[in-house]
């Protein structure tokens, strides 16, 4: 219990003190069972957010919406990641496959401890009877903010590794830069197939929505398309 207690505490040092978490990441200071603090962090507070999200559209709905935001972030890293360590291999970083780990899934961890803290205002909202469009711009607002900062952290902690470490080279920052819209369009399309996750009352429950395979970007042109006559 003590391990992971501390493993907990190492995790959430990105947010008690964002000097010595970044010092110690350049450094490789962190031992592995970080990464176990961070993985527990990141499920847990995804899940609490998803059945928020869910709870719109009754128990199922929350349950299914628990069980698949852990997913979606999870397999957009998972999915992304390994482009990203390569590239910056290329590019002449030194810095451990571990490292880069505890970086990346500290900005995961910022997202969804977000994600957590906005909990409580779309609880809110919906218990005043919000209308579903209402809360689907609510969620998406709340995304891009949680996102901002959590891909800021992870640019902050490779600038730290770059500037006073040199275990990481400049023009990997560009490329990380870059690589965000990758993460954005990945994670976009996956939310796509995994949907839905707040559930209209106009519809049955489903775990997952019938036609929600394919490609979200060829069905928005599309209905670009249709909209404009084309």
């Amino acid at each position: 219990m003590s391990s992971v207690k501390d493993s907990l505490q190492m995790a959430f040092e990105v947010f008690q003190d964002r000097a010595a978490y970044f010092e110690k990441v350049g450094e490789d200071a962190y031992p592995t069972a970080i990464i176990r603090g961070q993985l527990l962090i990141i499920i847990g507070a995804a899940m609490i957010y998803g059945a928020v999200m869910g709870r719109y559209n009754g128990g199922l709905q929350a349950i299914s919406s628990a069980l698949k935001l852990p997913a979606l972030v999870l397999f957009t890293l998972f999915i992304c990641f390994p482009s990203f360590y390569i590239v910056q291999l290329m590019l002449g970083s030194t810095m451990k496959l571990r490292q880069l780990s505890v970086i990346l899934f500290g900005g995961f961890v910022m997202l969804t401890i977000l994600l957590l803290a906005f909990a409580p205002i779309s609880l809110f909202f919906q218990l005043s009877g919000s209308p579903y469009a209402f809360l689907q711009l609510l969620h998406f607002m709340t995304f891009t903010f949680a996102g901002f900062w959590s891909m800021r952290t992870v640019s902050e902690a490779l600038t730290t590794a770059c500037e006073k470490r040199g275990i990481y080279p400049k023009i990997g920052i560009t490329v990380f830069r870059i690589w965000i819209f990758i993460l954005a369009f990945v994670g976009i399309q996956l939310s796509w197939n995994l949907r839905p996750f707040i559930g209209s009352q106009d519809m049955a429950f489903e775990w997952f929505r019938s036609g929600t395979q394919g490609n979200i970007y060829a069905t928005l042109f599309a209905a670009l398309g249709r909209l404009m006559g084309l």
